[in-house]
């Protein structure tokens, strides 16, 4: 299932899902779950057998970056981390210098825990702050309150956390233009070295999304969200964070590594149920099941929920919808050398967007969305696929019809 390998030397990045969580936020659709620590013990055994079983494939690969994401893994014990974490490293390759990043919700980021992740190799944490405003924490039932928030960032700092990125959210019930400012003001004393800034997204099957659909919460239009959007990057920049992804912000040399992968289809490999993974040529997701993936891994069971061979074309597409979420952008000969297909018509319709406002080329003939692109992304992603692919049938049609005239 894993396919043909990459030579020795490639990079590889590895995620870790922990989906225990102390209480479900009304706005989350990951897969996680509150009230079932009864299944940790046998989750772990599950994990550690995976982890092991799956090494074999991952000979001739370095592992440069780690990520342990939930659910709460802070939630789920730091001796079952570390426990997993000295697994990852005693069956893989991995580099003295990964990128070791543990999530956490501020309600469970006590300093001697954190003091023992770090000291155990953890190097990053990503703080779920989501809002500096009492009222909009408890508009979507988060379990920690502002001080628990600025309590835990202390504690990481405390503990030796040198990279701390901290999550948040705009667009939340009762928010108002002035506290996301707010927010966004009291967060930059923190003096995070990242920042994710997420639009709120109301996901079928939510709390949050009845609630709505039931005329009971009043969201920010998205003119309103446009607004807030616009003047965080404009914020953040002045307070020297580099934007290099729709969401994600930066000071100089603290991108995360790990989810660049994603943007850049660089290979990691997923185990928990419901993660994804992107290697050996193809992608494919475990079963999004707490109990059937532990006995999918320990007992045999159906453990493979989803699986693709990707094939060049799909990739070229993912190259331009996946790299122009990044500020680094798509670039011609990158496009032709890796794809063998024409930029031209590509090219042609990021001009018209650049006369929008949308795109700009840089110096160095990259080609990237604005902040006012990237607010229109999906949109405008979607018009180059539709570009992309009349191109292919343009180039494939002329084949077809000389392989028909000589058969006639």
């Amino acid at each position: 299932m894993l396919g043909k390998q990459k030579p020795a030397g490639s990079k590889l990045g590895i995620y870790i899902h922990i989906p225990f969580c102390r209480s479900k936020c009304d706005y989350c659709d990951f897969y996680s779950l509150a009230g079932r620590e009864d299944r940790m013990a046998g989750y772990q055994k599950a994990l550690l057998a995976h982890l092991k079983e799956t090494a074999f494939a991952a000979k001739g690969f370095s592992v440069d970056t780690i990520y342990f994401g939930g659910g709460t893994p802070t939630f789920y014990g730091e001796k079952r981390l570390r426990e997993l974490l000295a697994a990852v490293k005693k069956h893989y390759a991995v580099d003295k210098d990964a990128e070791v990043t543990l999530e956490a919700n501020p309600d469970s980021a006590d300093f001697k825990p954190l003091k023992a992740l770090r000291k155990a190799g953890f190097n990053r944490i990503s703080l779920g702050i989501q809002s500096a405003c009492p009222a909009e924490l408890a508009a979507v039932h988060r379990p920690h309150t502002v001080e628990q928030g600025d309590g835990a960032v202390a504690a990481a700092r405390r503990a030796g956390f040198a990279n701390l990125s901290l999550d948040l959210i705009y667009g939340l019930p009762v928010q108002t233009v002035s506290s996301w400012q707010n927010t966004v003001e009291h967060v930059l004393t923190l003096e995070p070295e990242h920042l994710s800034c997420y639009g709120l997204k109301v996901e079928e099957g939510t709390p949050l999304a009845a609630r709505v659909a039931a005329g009971e919460e009043r969201l920010l239009s998205d003119d309103a969200q446009a607004t807030l959007y616009l003047w965080t990057v404009s914020r953040l920049a002045q307070a020297g964070y580099e934007q290099y992804e729709i969401s994600n912000f930066a000071r100089p040399g603290y991108a995360s590594r790990h989810n660049l992968r994603y943007w850049l289809t660089q290979p990691y490999i997923g185990f928990g149920p419901g993660a994804h993974s992107d290697f050996g040529g193809r992608r494919y997701s475990w079963v999004r099941d707490l109990d059937g993936y532990i006995k999918g891994v320990l007992e045999g069971g159906k453990l493979l929920d989803t699986q693709d061979l990707i094939p060049q074309e799909e990739r070229s597409s993912e190259y331009l919808m996946l790299r122009l979420r990044t500020a680094a952008g798509i670039e011609e000969w990158e496009y032709r050398g890796t794809y063998f297909m024409d930029f031209a018509p590509i090219e042609e319709r990021l001009r018209e967007f650049a006369a929008q406002g949308w795109a700009v080329k840089t110096p160095q003939g990259r080609w990237r969305f604005t902040p006012k692109g990237f607010l229109v992304s999906n949109q405008l992603i979607g018009d180059l696929l539709e570009r992309q692919e009349k191109v292919r049938l343009d180039e494939l049609l002329p084949r077809v019809q000389a392989r028909y005239q000589g058969k006639k």
